[in-house]
């Protein structure tokens, strides 16, 4: 246990008493580290864990199990959300409320958001009553929503201008990871900020990375969602063949789980798949919005994707079946409307 300690501590500079312990990757997502609670208690802070008050904004599929996990941590928690219901699960299990992101961001130390899209994202950080109205010097604001780099300087820019410190950390994983606590995220921007909060980090996710400047951290989750997409329409299309071809979808499902192309995704969609069921984790209207804006982003550096255009243009025709609040494994209905309109 000692070792371990030690090897943390080198891996966090904040590392504090351990309270459960995790193996996975660290700070440069290397090695094992250890999992801790926060306090707003001054021991908390001569320990090396956080020390003070959290905001979260926005508390979607995404945002409610990453803050619930705060709260159990023994962190201080401040929450706010468009629609003020989504707040009271929160409220119960002992966060405090404020009815806006500027009033939430004054009363915090370090303010989380989670928002659905880079428009939202904006607005809750730079709009009318947004966080940077509540930002000053001293204070920490941390983007885990998925948006496009130059959404993610914009908000930096304006959070900055505050004397407030920037960390865009957008995360990769999905509602069971957030719930469990498994999220892993890839962040950029304030090195400092970075070290501060990696302790809520941690007590959020299973491994972080510090990706450098800001924006590094947007393209790096885009890219990851691009090909996790394509993915899934490609899986999607081997269930639909393999059915077509007299062969047992469900049986596909196994084979592939312990070949060379295992992914934790197959094996936990494709049994709903088969049965045309899509319980919402990540919302298809969230990788369509994902894939478009890593269409851009290939675009502004000349790099031809057409497996992701094609992907993008089914997630498009899934849409327009009224699929958008579905999980994003949807999509296979999109091809088995092409198939019926031959």
């Amino acid at each position: 246990m000692a070792a371990m300690a030690a090897a943390a501590s080198l891996l966090c500079a904040r590392a504090a008493p351990a309270l459960r312990l995790r193996g996975c990757s660290g700070g440069g997502g290397r090695g094992a580290r250890l999992v801790f609670s926060c306090s707003a208690s001054s021991s908390s802070s001569r320990e090396g864990g956080f020390s003070g008050k959290v905001g979260f904004l926005g508390l979607g599929i995404m945002g409610a199990p990453m803050a619930s996990n705060l709260i159990k941590a023994g962190c201080d928690v401040t929450v706010w959300n468009r629609t003020k219901s989504k707040c009271d699960p929160l409220i119960s299990l002992g966060a405090k409320y404020e009815p806006s992101p500027a009033d939430v961001a004054s009363s915090c130390d370090v303010t989380f958001a989670m928002l659905a899209d880079p428009e939202s994202a904006v607005e809750v950080a730079c709009g009318a009553n947004g966080a940077a109205e509540g930002m000053a010097p001293g204070k920490g604001y941390v983007d885990v929503s998925t948006v496009d780099a130059a959404t993610s300087k914009l908000i930096g820019k304006h959070i900055t201008s505050t004397g407030a410190s920037f960390l865009e950390a957008p995360v990769s994983g999905s509602k069971k990871p957030a719930e469990d606590g498994l999220l892993i995220f890839l962040t950029a921007g304030d090195e400092s900020l970075y070290n501060r909060v990696a302790p809520l980090l941690d007590v959020m996710g299973k491994s972080r990375f510090f990706l450098g400047d800001v924006g590094n951290g947007a393209d790096m989750k885009l890219v990851v969602n691009m090909v996790m997409g394509s993915m899934m329409v490609s899986f999607s299309e081997g269930l639909l063949l393999s059915e077509k071809v007299g062969l047992d979808p469900n049986t596909l499902v196994e084979v592939i789980s312990q070949g060379a192309i295992s992914a934790p995704m197959f094996s936990l969609k494709g049994p709903s798949m088969v049965k045309a069921a899509y319980p919402t984790a990540f919302p298809l209207k969230h990788q369509q919005k994902d894939l478009r804006l890593a269409l851009a982003l290939a675009e502004s550096v000349s790099q031809s994707i057409p497996t992701v255009a094609a992907a993008n243009e089914l997630y498009k025709a899934a849409k327009s079946l009224g699929l958008a609040d579905q999980d994003f494994s949807a999509v296979i209905e999109a091809l088995k409307a092409k198939e019926q309109n031959k």
